[in-house]
């Protein structure tokens, strides 16, 4: 069965889709050099969706797609898998020791005196971060084809000198419907876009809050789906094929107060400073206090496992970043790692960040579209591999990456 007929499955009244208008940020004109897409790409990211959370029955549309299209079984994010450095390394094929969004938090020599954190706007705006890549929308718009991306990270930054045409300051508090409606609307647009980007985040959220196996992510994650219904309802309404490729940036683990390590008590608090905390821990140590903290920490612990920046295990292939913290900590799944007791740390609920190749870490990626086979499944995917593929779909060369076209080749007609 086709898209279009998946479409015709679902019945959802053109009238009763209002194309609700979010504030828009500047945007770049549309020049007479762009190129009209007859068959849109657009990639849905849904932050923290484990795969198996289409288990719970909430989920048609994503079933849907999934049957009718392609499914990986398995999606490996990259290390550490988190949320800034997956979402960059989607959208340009690198691993984040290569683009340089080490993490959600970091600090550059380069850059000094400011910390890199998501509620940073300055950081989160600033270019130098990102031009270390150059993400699917920049090469884009370089060829002609036009880009919107309805929230991503990075795409808020002239990354390059060079925003996506239509854009938006990332706003939690917009609805997925109205995500939808707006993408929906810029479709309309007289230049319509080439590649567009939707990302839902309610379900990392909740994740976050009440762990992974809770009724509130379960909620969150129908909530989703219906959007997305409300997403394949718009494009049949306007006659308009697309090829959707939708994934998640990570999975998700249960965490516990019970399960919690702080370095403090492992190492003097005055040697060493933490960059980032969590699933692991960044971290730099204090003038004349290296001999003291690498005799503590260089070594396998109960519920945990140090390197210097440059012994990490090259299977993880990170460490070589100039970004990337002197020593890194890597908890077991589960498990969480702290400089000290603070109240404002979050241990019981979720988290993400652990080996990537942990099962509990596995993300999600589907695709449907004129572009892609039916009923077509894959045991397995790197998130690097993505990257080639948006691009072949976009026809657009790709620059080079870490990721493999043939990975995907066989999931296409």
């Amino acid at each position: 069965m086709t898209i279009t007929s998946f479409w015709k499955t679902i019945f959802v009244s053109a009238a009763a889709i209002s194309l609700v208008a979010c504030k828009q940020a500047p945007v770049g004109a549309i020049t007479s050099s762009q190129k009209t897409v007859d068959t849109p790409v657009i990639l849905v990211s849904i932050d923290g969706f484990k795969p198996d959370y289409l288990q719970r029955n909430v989920t048609p549309t994503l079933l849907r797609l999934a049957d009718q299209g392609v499914k990986a079984d398995v999606m490996r994010p990259s290390f550490p898998s988190i949320t800034f450095p997956n979402h960059y390394t989607l959208v340009t094929g690198l691993r984040p020791d290569h683009h340089g969004i080490v993490g959600n938090t970091m600090i550059d020599p380069q850059i000094p005196g400011v910390r890199f954190t998501l509620s940073n706007r300055d950081a989160v705006t600033d270019r130098r971060w990102w031009d270390q890549a150059e993400p699917v929308w920049v090469t884009a718009e370089k060829h002609g084809v036009p880009t919107a991306t309805m929230f991503w990270p990075g795409s808020e930054a002239d990354i390059h000198g060079i925003r996506p045409g239509k854009w938006q300051v990332f706003d939690g508090k917009v609805s997925p419907n109205s995500r939808v409606d707006t993408l929906l609307s810029w479709l309309d647009q007289p230049v319509r876009p080439g590649f567009l980007t939707l990302y839902f985040d309610d379900v990392d959220h909740a994740g976050h809050d009440f762990g992974p196996d809770s009724r509130e992510v379960t909620e969150a994650v129908a909530h989703v789906d219906q959007a997305l219904a409300r997403l394949t309802a718009g494009l049949e309404a306007r006659h308009l094929q697309a090829n959707i490729v939708i994934v998640s940036d990570h999975g998700m683990a249960a965490t516990s107060e019970q399960r919690v390590i702080y370095l403090n008590s492992l190492i003097p608090q005055d040697s060493f400073k933490v960059v980032t905390g969590g699933t692991y821990a960044g971290i730099e140590i204090a003038p004349g206090k290296q001999e003291q903290v690498e005799s503590a920490l260089l070594k396998r612990h109960a519920h945990m496992e140090c390197w210097r920046k440059e012994a990490i295990p090259a299977r993880f292939e990170y460490g070589k970043n100039p970004r990337v913290p002197s020593l890194i900590c890597l908890a077991d799944v589960g498990w969480l790692i702290f400089a000290e007791p603070n109240p404002k740390n979050r241990l019981n609920g979720g988290a993400h960040g652990y080996d990537n190749l942990a099962p509990e870490m596995a993300a999600l990626f589907i695709a449907n579209g004129p572009a892609f086979k039916a009923h077509y499944r894959q045991a397995s995917l790197d998130n690097v591999d993505v990257y080639p593929l948006l691009m072949r779909l976009i026809h657009v060369p790709a620059l080079a990456s870490d990721g493999k076209s043939e990975a995907t080749a066989a999931m296409l007609k």
